[in-house]
């Protein structure tokens, strides 16, 4: 009987999928942040139906441009818990500065409203997974999403 306890398996790993992957782009590193938080929000729900009545501004820096991206995409999740609030306009401007990047962006949108608005996957989270972002015939931008 002991014996059998040592063979036997202690755990196992298994493959999950529970991400959504996407790259947007833009012409510029701007726009392409712009697209990112677009698709972000596409993910969730249809964006055309958001109407842009709400404005809310942010102001993020972070050390590069993934851990900005990341900051980014991340601050509309507490957003969407903390207010209900959805985007589907966004302007952002980034500038370097020394080592530091800093971003201000404007986003327009509204509180979720189930009766109008496609609940699509919920997003957890932004993922580092996998991040990239690339300067080709403008900008691409890669983001997973724990869904």
């Amino acid at each position: 009987m002991e014996d059998e306890h040592k063979n036997q398996e202690k755990f196992k790993f298994f493959d999950v999928t529970a991400d959504v992957g996407f790259r947007a782009y833009g012409k510029t590193l701007d726009e392409s942040f712009e697209n990112a938080a677009l698709a972000l929000f596409e993910v969730m729900t249809d964006t055309s139906k958001i109407k842009p009545q709400v404005e809310k501004k942010f102001n993020i820096e972070a050390e590069d441009e993934c851990a900005l991206l990341y900051d980014w995409l991340s601050e509309f999740l507490v957003a969407l818990d903390v207010e209900y609030l959805m985007f589907s306009k966004f302007e952002v401007k980034i500038k370097k500065m020394n080592s530091q990047y800093s971003l201000k962006g404007i986003a327009w949108g509204e509180e979720f409203n189930p009766g109008r608005h496609e609940s699509r996957d919920e997003v957890k989270a932004v993922t580092y997974h996998l991040m990239d972002i690339k300067k080709e015939n403008g900008y691409r931008v890669q983001v997973i999403l724990d869904i």
